[in-house]
């Protein structure tokens, strides 16, 4: 379904209706434009232009915009139907060449930072939050305008004082923009889930070269690709307005045998959905409408946790949700193996799939499936710098022999969790947490588990993680950061310090509670965390003493049926 046709502006004629005349002249005006208009559609389909003694195809793409203007737009090659985005968004999409605005379950995935409100007018995104008629492109537009907001304030915070003020005026923002979305789809879905077995698979990607190729292996390992969907998050350095720069790489080592490192200038990164999208191998699945993507510029972007939300508000009616990383292999068959295996959980359908998924590195032949996968029963309250005492997922025993079915363990990974999509309805993704690395994985812990959701190991892995370690040079989002911050070293980890305040209270540390944050002048730290908190089928304490956590001391104990697998 397209979105709605925009209404005329305010103070534009009306069509005459007096006198034979002039009804006359309106009607051989119109047969003119007509043929005008056919003769322009005729060109878009056998324009071609010579450059340089080869021949390239032109598509003229018709576009409506606000103010009862009709824009031609000339694109090379194929480029007008990856703007259009046709197709219904359910794997059914028109291919033969007919071009209209995106439907009601697409937006186009290329070029970057096309902006859907300028597109399609602002009606998107009212018909979008006053419930009426809630299109993707009007989600993309509600975020765009976030992220432009955004944007101006990081620079007028360059020099911000405290964290304090920075998260606050971050605060205001979502307030004032993605609250709206957030108050009218409280507590039900922006569209109705299908029963299809469909996947849609969240990916917040940052800066990574591997985007593509993990694409390129979800789809072509896929047992049903056409029922698999993507909502990517991509925040690259695109080159405007800032310089590119590369991780801290390692050059060598010095006469003490410390590392060398250095930090330079580097080339915009590479799209990874263009890679895939102009693969011939997989294009029909952009064609189709089946990749949704919020470029988001490096700038702007603050860690996995805001990318995660945004990347949620991407889910298009999907039967399952899968949250993944943006670096992964796929064994033949993944799709089909997951789905299998969440209907053996005893608690299903209120059951999550979740590991940290077996590693490979480059140069490792394809992955085949079938490892042992790891299961989350440990933790430690992490020290060191950055850290702040938070809780860290780890990884406990394997099970003893082979298992009919999937058994319990303590925790989600934010890398890889695999669920039924009404998750997103009890467990909705927080706006409200900036700059977070460590405690993304507690939090989604304690609070599915209190909305009623159990949480199992997956007997096997069928998908492979590239683990990255700090020599490998890549970008992190903190770097960034920094820069973001005027070159302030340690600025990155005094925004975390503040902003994991909101899960530790949820969590129940000492010095995290309500007085003690209001006498900081934190309190605003809690905004809507009835929404975003813990639930109530199930308690904290409950969560507590089911995990073996000890906040008193500070201390993890063993948790005997995760590791023993047990608990089914």
């Amino acid at each position: 379904m397209a979105p709605p046709p925009f209404k005329r502006r305010r103070g534009a004629p009306k069509s005459s209706t007096g006198g034979l005349i002039t009804t006359m002249i309106a009607l051989l005006v119109g047969a003119g434009f007509v043929f005008l208009l056919a003769i322009v559609l005729l060109a878009s389909r056998l324009g071609e232009v010579e450059e340089g003694g080869s021949t390239t195809t032109t598509t003229t793409t018709i576009m409506e915009v606000p103010g009862d203007t009709t824009t031609i737009m000339e694109v090379p090659g194929d480029l007008g139907s990856k703007m259009i985005g046709r197709g219904d968004g359910d794997g059914n999409g028109d291919r033969g060449g007919k071009l209209r605005p995106p439907s009601r379950l697409s937006f186009p995935h290329l070029p970057p930072h096309l902006m859907a409100e300028e597109m399609y007018g602002d009606g998107i995104i009212s018909d979008l939050l006053d419930g009426t008629d809630p299109t993707i492109a009007g989600l993309v537009a509600t975020m765009q305008r976030f992220l432009s907001k955004l944007r101006l304030f990081l620079v007028a915070s360059r020099d911000a004082p405290t964290p304090e003020i920075v998260i606050r005026g971050y605060f205001d923002l979502v307030d004032e923009y993605l609250k709206p979305l957030e108050s009218t789809y409280r507590n039900k879905r922006v569209f109705p889930m299908r029963e299809d077995d469909s996947i849609f698979m969240s990916l917040g990607a940052y800066r990574d070269h591997l985007l593509g190729e993990t694409l390129r292996q979800a789809y072509g390992n896929a047992h049903d690709p056409d029922l698999l969907f993507v909502g990517a998050v991509v925040q690259n350095c695109f080159g405007i307005e800032t310089t590119c720069r590369t991780g801290v790489e390692v050059k060598g080592m010095d006469a003490n045998g410390n590392p060398i490192t250095k930090v330079s200038d580097r080339p915009p990164d590479v799209n990874g959905i263009e890679e895939f999208c102009t693969d011939p191998n997989f294009s029909r699945h952009c064609v189709d409408g089946r990749i949704r993507v919020l470029y988001v510029n490096e700038t702007e972007s603050n860690g996995p946790t805001t990318a995660r939300y945004l990347a949620s508000r991407l889910w298009g009616g999907e039967t399952h949700y899968m949250q993944s990383d943006s670096h992964l292999r796929f064994a033949p068959d993944w799709d089909r193996k997951y789905k299998e295996e969440l209907r053996l959980a005893k608690s299903y359908p209120k059951a999550v799939l979740s590991t940290y998924p077996t590693g490979f590195k480059d140069g490792d032949p394809p992955y085949m499936g079938g490892t042992m996968s790891p299961r989350l029963c440990t933790c430690e309250f992490s020290e060191g710098g950055g850290r702040h005492k938070m809780l860290r997922i780890n990884t406990g025993h394997d099970c003893k022999g082979e298992q009919d079915v999937p058994t319990q363990i303590a925790y989600i990974a934010a890398g890889f969790f695999f669920v039924r999509s009404e998750f997103l309805v009890d467990v909705p993704f927080d706006p409200y947490l900036p700059w977070v690395f460590m405690g993304e994985e507690i939090a989604l812990s304690l609070r599915a588990w209190t909305h009623g959701w159990d949480v199992y190991a997956p007997r096997k892995d069928w998908i492979a993680h590239q683990y990255r370690p700090g020599k490998l040079g890549l970008p992190k989002f903190w770097e960034n950061t920094a820069r973001v911050f005027g070159g302030r070293g340690g600025f990155d980890n005094e925004l975390q310090r503040v902003a994991i305040e909101r899960i530790k209270h949820m969590v129940g540390y000492e010095g995290s509670d309500m007085d003690s944050l209001e006498k900081l002048g934190c309190d605003f730290l809690l905004k809507d965390l009835e929404h975003y908190g813990p639930g109530k089928v199930r308690t904290v304490r409950a969560f507590l003493e089911h995990t073996k956590i000890d906040m008193k001391t500070e201390k993890c104990g063993w948790i005997d049926w995760c590791n023993d697998c047990t608990l089914p």
